[in-house]
């Protein structure tokens, strides 16, 4: 504390390294076709209520987010998965 007049600032947080790159797994990975019967790949995509997770947060694209939509009520119809769950994971 020798100047006064000098005066400090905390760096401004990079945005660009917190974000993190959001990209779809089933592209990545060549994965075709999403097996409904398959429930512990299905609960992933779920959260602690039993809802599906949206695109924002799991990075789908939009062709294998609807696959996976349609799946997961495919598994819940013939009682694979819960509808609704008050703790599933």
């Amino acid at each position: 504390m020798s100047n006064k007049t000098e005066i400090r600032y905390l760096s401004p947080v990079d945005i660009e390294k917190r974000k993190q790159n959001k990209y779809c797994r089933f592209k990545k990975m060549g994965i075709k076709y999403i097996d409904y019967k398959d429930p512990d790949f299905l609960m992933r995509f779920l959260n602690e209520q039993g809802k599906i997770l949206p695109r924002r947060i799991t990075g789908n694209s939009l062709k294998f987010q609807r696959r996976l939509a349609i799946a997961v009520k495919r598994a819940r119809t013939i009682a694979l998965l819960p509808f609704v769950g008050d703790n599933l994971k």
